[in-house]
């Protein structure tokens, strides 16, 4: 791929096809991660909203160690999240070209620790499931963060429930029958959103889908290509940023 493609996806220049080429990358690797997450602790990582139903309900029945451990992912993904704004705040401060990169290159090493250290840690469940839990929350956290930052709110990758609500709201205008209203009530749906919407629920759906093939065949070296891809996302940046440095 051309240098300066590259360059584009987390350079601190934005323009809506940017945003769309890097919120679809990442969620490819949100949805592999979560998918092969699940099969690794028999946990989904990616959303919050089930970690804190089952951390009310727990709570509700008294169970108290399965609070603390409803706790820790929900934490986990918190910390995450301030992580990736600090780092981003961090460079914006510097006028870094990096300062979007460094949370995915953080992110790029923990699931590259991950891959590689992975199988010799699952022989200690007990240390293993909520390791890796708070491991994959925390990620997800960092990259949820860093694309809502980059995009001003507008993409999100690591859950799915806004996604497919923002869909529904775009084909209820889309489908909506405008006969009798004004101009100035003429309901119209963001087809470009919407496709940007569709694209990034496939995207997520096709990461799942190749996360579960490849946690299936590979075990746990197969979060290494999704390290891999967010390393080629997020390096040409961070090589502008040391050039500069030597100048």
């Amino acid at each position: 791929m051309p240098i300066n493609y590259l360059r584009g996806f987390t350079k601190p220049e934005r323009s809506d096809a940017t945003n769309r080429r890097l919120g679809q990358s990442l969620a490819f690797v949100a949805g592999a991660a979560n998918a092969g997450g699940f099969l690794a602790v028999g946990q989904y990582t990616s959303h919050m909203s089930g970690v804190v139903s089952a951390l009310a309900e727990n709570l509700a029945l008294g169970g108290v160690n399965a609070v603390v451990e409803g706790l820790s992912p929900l934490l986990s993904f918190l910390v995450g999240a301030a992580t990736s704004a600090i780092l981003i705040n961090w460079g914006r401060g510097r006028s870094l070209r990096s300062q979007y990169a460094m949370p995915l290159m953080l992110e790029a090493a923990l699931l590259l620790l991950f891959g590689l250290l992975g199988s010799n840690l699952e022989t200690h469940r007990l240390l293993f499931v909520p390791t890796t839990v708070c491991l994959l929350c925390y990620v997800m956290g960092l990259q949820n963060a860093m694309i809502t930052k980059i995009s001003k709110a507008e993409i999100r990758t690591t859950h799915v429930t806004g996604l497919v609500t923002d869909i529904g709201i775009e084909l209820g205008k889309l489908f909506y029958w405008n006969v009798g209203t004004t101009p100035r009530s003429l309901v119209r749906a963001d087809r470009q959103k919407l496709g940007l919407l569709g694209s990034l629920l496939l995207s997520f759906f096709a990461g799942g889908f190749a996360g579960a093939i490849g946690f299936r065949h590979l075990g746990f070296v197969s979060t290494i290509p999704l390290a891999i891809v967010l390393l080629t996302l997020a390096v040409v940046p961070v090589v502008d940023d040391v050039l500069a440095q030597r100048r």
